[in-house]
This record gives structure tokens, sequence and C-alpha cells, in this order.
């Protein structure tokens, strides 16, 4: 996923544009062995809910879910998800697959979308908020929380659409990369909800998803409607799969697997509480 791959709305709607790997970051890659039947995925080793170094992410269980459908087997180059990713990842080929990239992604050749998911309004459920508007009157009061990624990037949509509309001087801003050092480095802007120090965070939506549902109150998850905010700024993301742009063979071959798993996927979704929008996701397996 996105490690500089866009700057704005994609950035965490790839989990997080992160800022330039430092040569501790480098160390954390670990190269397996190159086997000609195995497919080798690109990926975090700590971006959970996405990936990790335990294939605990749904990205790790829907990687596993196109290998077996491939019938090859699964191993996995690991880096952490910042800026050089896949030019150190998939385009120096040590490795075949980058399990999450915005549907038109131009730095490898995309597959057909597999999920489409949006940012989502995050509340305390027994605050009875029901915000699902960017022009909700609300906001202009309430504490609210939002990821960011830092003065140096283009931030995501919600910063720049609360800009947009003079509310700054009550929001509170959490990196996208989190603390890399420890477990969930995504997760604190969840739990800066469910504790009530901030009353409304704007997430992308499998970040708040997963984490609300391990949240120690209940929490309300609204899409954030509409789901684009003018013609520049959408709030809602088509996502899929990419390879190299001249492996042909393997973008179908993932592409036909996409389509006939596309049950299987939905399913490890729901279990990890994405939030799933309207998609143009193609069921037919060619």
């Amino acid at each position: 996923m996105s490690s500089g791959f866009k700057a704005i709305a994609i950035s965490i709607a790839l989990a997080g544009l992160k800022p330039c790997a430092t040569n501790a970051d480098a160390a954390l890659a670990v190269a397996q062995p190159f086997r000609a039947a195995a497919l080798r995925v690109c990926s975090d080793p700590n971006n959970m809910p996405f990936s990790n170094f335990r294939r605990e992410g749904f990205e790790n269980r829907i990687a596993g879910l196109i290998s077996r459908e491939l019938g090859r087997t699964l191993e996995y180059f690991w880096l952490p998800q910042r800026r050089g990713f896949i030019r150190n990842t998939l385009r120096a080929n040590r490795c075949d697959l980058v399990v999450g990239v915005p549907a038109q992604f131009e730095m490898a050749r995309p597959t057909r979308p597999y999920y489409r998911s949006s940012y989502v309004f995050v509340s305390r459920r027994d605050r009875e908020l029901n915000i699902e508007s960017l022009d909700d009157p609300l906001l202009h009061k309430l504490k609210i929380g939002i990821q960011i990624t830092g003065e140096d990037y283009g931030n995501p949509p919600a910063a720049q659409a609360l800009a947009s509309r003079r509310i700054v001087a009550n929001v509170r801003g959490f990196m996208v990369y989190g603390d890399y050092s420890k477990p969930d480095p995504q997760r604190a802007v969840v739990d800066a909800v469910a504790r009530g120090d901030v009353d409304v965070a704007i997430v992308w939506g499998p970040i708040a998803g997963y984490y609300a549902k391990q949240a120690r109150v209940p929490l309300s998850l609204r899409p954030v409607t509409p789901d684009r905010d003018g013609p520049l700024l959408p709030f809602a993301f088509d996502i899929a799969m990419a390879v190299r742009r001249d492996d042909g063979a393997l973008h179908d071959a993932i592409d036909r697997a996409i389509a006939r798993r596309a049950a299987d996927i939905r399913r490890v979704l729901d279990q990890y509480g994405v939030p799933l929008s309207v998609t143009s996701v193609r069921v037919d397996a060619r």
C-alpha cells in the first residue's frame, strides 16, 4: 500500500502516506528466497489492520486466498510502507504483488478493485451525535480528531475539507504512521474517541471499523456524505492490487482470482469490520 504513492486523499486510503524511510526502517526489510512457484507479496510488517509480520491483517488473509487460487506458495518481502516503497520492492523485483493500492494507481499495474470504502465519522454511541455531513453545524463546536501526514506532505481529505470551512482551532491531528515502534500504530485516533479525548473523528473506514470493534465502549461509524467534497476531494476509494507494469500474465491471473474469490474476500473484509461502499467491482471471471 501507500508508501508515498499519492498525496492528499490517497495517502490515507492506502493506510497512510509516511515520511521517508530512515536507515533503521530499511533494516526492517526481510527478503525471502526467490522460488519460481511462489507469489511474492510486498507488505508492511506493522500496519494493522492491513498487514503485519505475523500475517494477521486482512491484506495478509486476502493474499492467502489469491495465492491458493493461483496454486502458488505465498512469500513476503517486508518493508515499512513509506516513500520509495514501490521503487524498493515491486520495481526492484523483490516481490510480485502489492495487495492494497488505489484502483487508478499509476506507479504499477492495478488489477480490478476488490473493495471500496470511505472515510467515516467515528463517535461514541452514547453521545448520539449522528454526524454524517461535513457541513453539520456541530463540527464548529466539537473536538474533532483527524488523521494527518504532517506539514511536508499533502494532508488527507478531512484536513482540507475542514480547513476550507474554517474549522481549525478545534481540530486535533493524529499522525497516520503513529508510533511505529509499537503494535497498532494507527489506532490512536479511534482510542481518543472511545476515551472522550475528542468528540468525533474522521477516519479511513478500514482503520475505523477494525479498531471500533476493539473499543471499550460502543462506537458509531457513519460514512462521510456525500462521498466527494467538490470535484477534487473524494472521501471514498476503490482499492485494488498491483503488479509490475510489464507483468501482464500475473495481472490477468490475479484479476480472475479476485473475481472467483469475491465472496471469500467479502467475508474477510466483514470479519475485520471494513465498512464497504457501493463499488464498480467487476465480478465476471474471464
